[in-house]
């Protein structure tokens, strides 16, 4: 099943702007759709398309891209008849999929585009991992665009639910609750969300198995294996560290404070020592990365703390399936509890997780702050993520706190509006219940981050 997914549009304007001056990278973590979507658009925006996936091509094919480099007629007259298509000057789409896997042809786009005969595109994975660009010369002309898992409101299109989804944005630019039914169904799209996460196979096993919470565990679980084999074909210099942080990933964001400790990985361990570990998963996108910000008041790229990292998985399904054995899961019970908010332990960890995923997905770069009390001798402040209006000249941020449960207090946010006031935008609190407005905070259910 081809699902809609909002980055198509964003290649029709690709296609309309770039005037064939530009090729297109699309960059994303293995098996959100990238290859699919890409060739949808394909299908439907062009005469014809010639679509090459290094990681089936032939010998031949690799061949005919090392001796004809300098004879670009030869070079797409044997990619024709090798797959059988038929090129049309300026109306057919040339796609490089898995393209990390042969460098070679990525660094020809440079030529291709200067040539000017067909638009293209490059899709990949681990894309600017080292092993991967080592002895080519990037191409400067590539527009880089970033995929990731669907997002909530394309998860809401998967289950035909468009018009919730247009309900649930202008219920949030109003400022109004939705009606109470249709939180509770917002609420009960959002669990399975969180269960079923956002890669397309597993959203696919999942309805086409008549909400299937077992068959989507079973393609998430083969996709966790796909990562760590990619793992352990990094470099051995840092591949034991890697595996470790990844393994481990459930158990930091279990924890209350959510952070990476190193102690907890190898005694004596620093950040330095793990600078490519950090790398590796955040350039992987397999991990979204949530760096401290020191000093909000000022900027938050500008004090950001990278000693100090939240890594929270790409997709929260797929974090379900890495937290929890398939015994755990298999009776269900773990299921039935998420959906009727029974999960005592590890809903926090959900919850935090898929908002880190939606906020990402929305082009936000995630910030968390702490403030540390010498005479509490603990933290006193603790915000779980800061957006930035990005102005220099108007400088606004945007703290969030995210409650799982519906008793809880705000003491972190209210401290943090009383230190920065001046600043701030607005405040959200990110709790189960429906919208209302405070004097000072908008609480807003967790389906609405999407509006963010």
């Amino acid at each position: 099943m081809v699902f809609k997914r909002k980055i198509y549009k964003k290649l029709v304007e690709w296609k309309e702007q770039s005037q064939g001056d530009r090729a297109l990278l699309v960059e994303g973590a293995r098996r959100i759709g990238k290859s699919t979507i890409v060739e949808e658009f394909a299908k439907k925006e062009y005469k014809s398309y010639l679509f090459i996936d290094f990681a089936q091509a032939a010998d031949t094919v690799l061949e005919y891209f090392r001796e004809n480099k300098n004879n670009l007629n030869e070079l797409f007259m044997l990619l024709s008849l090798e797959y059988g298509v038929k090129l049309y000057e300026r109306e057919s789409l040339v796609v490089f999929d898995e393209v990390q896997r042969f460098p070679a042809a990525r660094e020809l786009i440079k030529y291709l585009v200067a040539d000017g005969r067909y638009d293209y595109i490059e899709t990949g994975s681990l894309i600017s991992i080292k092993e991967n660009v080592q002895g080519i010369v990037i191409p400067s002309e590539e527009r880089k665009l970033k995929m990731y898992p669907m997002d909530f409101e394309e998860f809401c299109w998967a289950f035909g639910e468009e018009m919730l989804a247009d309900y649930i944005r202008q219920c949030f630019t109003e400022r109004r609750p939705l009606a109470d039914g249709l939180h509770k169904k917002a609420m009960l799209l959002f669990k399975q969300y969180l269960l079923v996460g956002g890669m397309p196979q597993s959203v696919n096993a999942y309805l086409e198995g008549k909400y299937d919470f077992e068959a989507a565990d079973r393609v998430k679980r083969d996709i966790l294996e796909l990562y760590r084999d990619d793992i352990l074909k990094i470099t051995e210099r840092y591949r034991s560290k890697v595996l470790s942080i990844f393994d481990q990933l459930p158990g930091f964001l279990s924890k209350h404070e959510k952070r990476v400790k190193l102690s907890a990985v190898s005694g004596g361990s620093t950040i330095d020592q793990y600078a490519e570990t950090f790398f590796w998963l955040g350039n992987s996108m397999i991990c979204n990365e949530c760096f401290l910000t020191s000093d909000p008041n000022v900027g938050l790229s500008l004090n950001e703390d990278r000693t100090y990292v939240k890594c929270y998985m790409g997709d929260t399904g797929l974090l379900v399936s890495h937290a929890f054995d398939e015994n755990e899961l298999s009776d269900g019970q773990l299921y039935k509890q998420i959906i009727q908010d029974r999960l005592s332990i590890n809903q926090g960890m959900l919850y935090e997780n898929a908002i880190a995923q939606m906020l990402t997905a929305n082009g936000h770069k995630l910030y968390f702050y702490t403030h540390y009390s010498r005479e509490k001798h603990r933290n006193d402040i603790e915000i779980g993520f800061i957006l930035s209006n990005n102005s220099k000249l108007k400088y606004k941020m945007f703290p969030i706190e995210v409650k799982s449960s519906k008793r809880y207090t705000a003491t972190s946010l209210d401290k943090f509006r009383e230190k920065y006031g001046q600043r701030i935008g607005g405040c959200y609190l990110i709790h189960p219940k429906p919208l209302r407005e405070e004097a000072d905070k908008i609480c807003i259910p967790p389906y609405m981050t999407m509006c963010l």
